[in-house]
């Protein structure tokens, strides 16, 4: 084994914490985690979320930091040589390039979400949407979204700035961006929890209610699966981008802590996030509602209303846009890293190569609000819909379940019990969870999500 990946290593433990915690911490924590919670069961659900977690979570990520802290190569490479180490076939290197493939799918897509979230910022920050009712909030959201020409160019904006921190490396590049941006979001988010406790009065309490309470009667089979897949789709499993950051990872620490302590910072933040958005949309009399409604038409109406709205506002548009950058350079990392091995290319000159062919693709999705509005391809989904539903509902859980399974079944149980340091009962536990719990697990909501 190589102590040490040709790509850089985090200086510390924490470093790699921050790192993969910010690759998890993403728009899903702020714009679906509450609205699902709150809709499918309260407290309930977070039980359920939690369990699902445990069982599904964590040991595909210690899955993934095990396979990639062993190779120290990309995720492409690590499971062809793994595989040969193994006595096995060389074909499960096809699960490197799919978890690949998907990042830099959903890299083209969130560019365009992150960019909407970069124009935010200035928006808010301007007073544009100082005292906006519903109808002027969701007419400047869909104005925005068909001003081609605006939306073009924060998902340029947006893709040159994770280029260029890919470009620097994994030292001076991304360390560098996670080491400031992760506490910052920690911080600004805290801010607004108090924020949200000293505006909203008696609101606060309603709000904690609406996604709290124990509303087991709305703990549905259908509220089960949702939280296994928000549970998987989360934590960035599926995509190698563990795989990835673990290869980078200090040989010492624990693999089973460290996993342990993404999972909780993961899930503070979209807790977190839920304590700063239900007050206010209660505090003023709005309708809550998940995805790009409640980011970019129900919150300015919110913040809009309220005392010191358009500062708390402009912040809690720079929280997200932080959440987005640390995601966007962990997306297309794995693709960076194969190509930097693969090839005699420097670094900068692949992740200006990457980003270029991730931001043509993505025009399609810029363009699916506007001049390509009409134009359908999966089941009569948008090119922007299409490419997330691909990436979301097929590849990437495809891809968590083949890692879950080639770590249990393929790799050699010496290797995997090295880099996890623990006692015969407890290797033997994991084994059988990423044999059969978490594949089976994943699997199901996979078939589930197709079927609806």
């Amino acid at each position: 084994m190589a102590e040490q990946s040709i790509h850089g290593m985090w200086s510390s433990r924490l470093i790699f914490v921050l790192a993969a915690a910010g690759s998890a911490v993403g728009l899903g924590n702020i714009w679906r985690f509450p609205y699902v919670t709150a809709e499918n069961g309260g407290g309930a659900f977070v039980l359920v979320y939690l369990g699902c977690i445990a069982l599904i979570g964590v040991p595909i990520v210690i899955a993934e930091v095990v396979l990639g802290r062993e190779g120290r190569q990309s995720p492409i490479n690590t499971m062809a040589e793994l595989s040969r180490r193994s006595g096995r076939s060389t074909f499960w290197q096809v699960v490197g390039w799919m978890g690949a493939g998907t990042g830099f799918i959903i890299l083209s897509v969130y560019s365009v979400i992150a960019g909407w979230v970069m124009a935010y910022v200035v928006r808010m920050a301007s007073g544009d949407l100082a005292g906006v009712d519903a109808a002027s909030a969701g007419a400047a959201f869909e104005g925005f979204t068909q001003d081609a020409t605006s939306v073009l160019g924060w998902h340029t904006l947006f893709m040159i700035l994770t280029m260029f921190i890919v470009a620097r490396g994994v030292g001076r590049g991304i360390e560098v961006a996670v080491k400031y941006l992760m506490p910052a979001l920690f911080f600004l988010l805290s801010m607004l929890v108090v924020y949200s406790v000293v505006t909203t009065g008696p609101a606060f309490a309603e709000g904690l209610a609406f996604m709290f309470s124990f509303k087991f009667e709305q703990l549905s089979w259908a509220a089960v699966l949702l939280a296994m897949g928000q549970a998987f789709f989360t934590l960035s499993l599926g995509m190698g981008t563990m795989m990835t950051y673990g290869a980078y990872m200090p040989s010492k620490a624990s693999i089973p802590r460290t996993a342990a302590m993404i999972a909780v910072l993961d899930t503070s933040v979209a807790i977190m996030a839920g304590i700063v958005i239900f007050p206010l949309v209660f505090a003023n009399d709005l309708t809550s509602s998940s995805g790009p409604g409640l980011m970019f038409v129900t919150l300015p109406i919110a913040f809009g209303q309220m005392t010191g709205g358009q500062i708390f506002g402009t912040t809690f548009f720079v929280l997200v846009s932080f959440a987005a950058v640390t995601s966007s350079i962990s997306m297309i990392e794995p693709a960076c890293a194969w190509l930097v091995e693969r090839t005699r290319l420097s670094r900068p000159k692949v992740a200006a190569l990457l980003g270029a062919i991730a931001w043509l693709l993505g025009l399609g999705s810029a363009f699916s609000f506007n001049y390509w509005n009409d134009l359908q391809l999966i089941g009569g989904l948008n090119f922007f819909e299409s490419m997330d539903y691909l990436a979301n509902n097929i590849m990437l859980p495809l891809g968590g379940m083949l890692i879950a399974l080639f770590t249990g079944w393929v790799v050699d149980r010496s290797i995997v019990r090295h880099q996890m340091s623990v006692s015969d009962a407890s290797l033997t536990f994991f084994l059988w969870i990423v044999r059969v719990v978490a594949p089976t697990a994943v699997f199901v909501v996979f078939v589930m999500t197709l079927l609806r």
